[in-house]
């Protein structure tokens, strides 16, 4: 006889211990993690480590914890370059919704608007006579001393300028040297504080920018610059991963490094956590957790934008950002997270923008199963096929589309949760037996490839199963 684990041994060389199976009389659902009842939770067993310069840095998760992390929006700013721009009154109504979502604590603490023209300062002026706390309206602007008077003008408290960092941007765009532009940057911040104004500082292209060579001189003159200055006006740093090059990785190099590029601003730049912020765009599908690792690795706020529309590929979405955020605090800080269907609705019926039917959350489809062995898990226990529990926190329930594919549990599943019967009152796979031959044959039979509507289960249920379809 051959001892087979010699064999294995032989090949892969020596084998772990068998580890023995433990039989249980009650499953193990993982609840800690897994409650149905809440998001599941991202927990972390210890410290995570990275080296940059030779030197481990750690990622603490009861830093994290206590941190001040949040959300600050760029859906009229950064949102409005990849569609049609919004309406002064759908401006007005979608950010009465992002404050609604926000909650009284401010987890989504600013958003940014455009100053260029008539309809951009009238938004603002609509938007703030709302007289919401969160969040709080800034601006947007080059780092030219013409554009600034419009902050002046409108009398905002803080504004973003745009300080491109690579020599992409400063050679080839700006036309200048490195000198030349750090100058005119910190011109622009110094005029911006001479009149009580809040300079945020976005640091374009940096994630293919020289940063020894420009970014952490000119972030280091910022620093200065805040260190005689009340809080309410210390400069701010945004990270803008502007081509999507960010990575998450450990051990990835800088410039692309996100743990390496908020380690390098607080430690060598002087920019505390507070006062940094991360802004990406998805071109190389990064962009959510790019956002989540510059949170991890220590800053405070992650950029986003409603539905993640943006520039190109867009921005972090915001609400995959709430529901991170959630994630990580295990709390929901007072967000009203069923605000995020209602902005999804509005997008498909008053501003007419698509959006995808998968897409996480908001998609028409995203808690849909058209797969007749789903449906059934379904049935059984929706905990099986559903993420968390999509009604209290997006007033969605799980629900199934009929295909070929759906059989007889998907059709029971879909009865069910129309007629909302429960326990006892569900109907039986026998009971609905006749409607799913009925959609067996539109495919066998009658050669269809689209799904059914619900219009036509309606109408075939009330044909076959008169006394529950009136």
């Amino acid at each position: 006889m051959y001892n087979l684990w010699a064999i294995l041994e032989g090949f892969f060389g020596k084998t772990p211990e068998p580890i023995e199976l433990v039989s249980v009389e009650e499953p193990n659902l993982l609840e800690d993690i897994f409650n149905y009842d809440q998001v599941p939770r991202i927990t972390f067993d210890s410290k995570i480590y990275e080296e940059i310069d030779g030197k481990l840095i750690e990622f603490d998760p009861d830093d994290l914890l206590t941190r001040d992390i949040h959300i600050t929006d760029t859906t009229f700013r950064d949102g409005q370059q990849a569609r049609p721009p919004y309406s002064v009154e759908q401006t007005v109504e979608l950010y009465d919704m992002l404050s609604k979502l926000s909650g009284p604590n401010g987890v989504i603490r600013q958003s940014e608007f455009f100053l260029y023209n008539a309809k951009d300062t009238e938004a603002v002026e609509r938007c703030r006579e709302l007289g919401h706390r969160y969040p709080e309206i800034t601006g947007w602007i080059r780092a030219e001393k013409g554009d600034f008077r419009l902050v002046k003008e409108i009398g905002l408290k803080e504004t973003g300028m745009l300080t491109s960092c690579s020599d992409y941007h400063i050679f080839h765009k700006l036309h200048k040297t490195r000198e030349e532009a750090m100058n005119d940057y910190l011109a622009v911040v110094e005029e911006a504080l001479s009149v009580g104004v809040r300079p945020r500082c976005h640091l374009e292209d940096v994630t293919r920018a020289d940063i020894h060579g420009f970014v952490l001189p000119f972030v280091q003159q910022l620093a200065r610059l805040s260190e005689q200055l009340p809080d309410e006006l210390k400069i701010k740093v945004r990270l803008c991963d502007t081509m999507g090059f960010g990575i998450s990785y450990p051990g990835a190099v800088l410039p692309r490094s996100v743990p390496k590029l908020v380690y390098k601003m607080i430690h060598e730049g002087g920019i505390p956590s507070d006062r940094l912020e991360w802004h990406g765009h998805n071109d190389f599908h990064k962009v959510h957790i790019n956002g989540a690792t510059a949170w991890l690795y220590g800053c405070n706020a992650v950029n986003t934008t409603l539905l993640g529309f943006g520039e190109r590929t867009g921005n972090p979405p915001l609400e995959g950002a709430v529901f991170e955020y959630i994630a990580i605090k295990g709390d929901t800080n007072g967000i009203e997270t069923r605000m995020i269907t209602q902005i999804a609705d509005y997008y498909r019926e008053t501003v007419k923008a698509q959006v995808p039917d998968h897409y996480p959350f908001v998609g028409a489809n995203f808690n849909m199963t058209r797969a007749g062995i789903h449906a059934d898990g379904l049935s059984k226990d929706e905990r099986i096929y559903n993420i968390f529990d999509t009604r209290k926190f997006l007033d969605r329930a799980p629900k199934v589309a009929i295909t070929d594919k759906s059989g007889v549990d998907g059709i029971a599943l879909w009865a069910n949760e129309y007629l909302g019967l429960k326990d006892e009152e569900r109907l039986s796979k026998a009971r609905v037996a006749r409607v799913a031959r009925w959609v067996r044959d539109q495919y066998d039979v009658h050669g269809r490839i689209t799904a059914i509507s619900e219009e036509e289960l309606i109408a075939i249920s009330k044909k076959l199963l008169p006394k529950y379809f009136t």
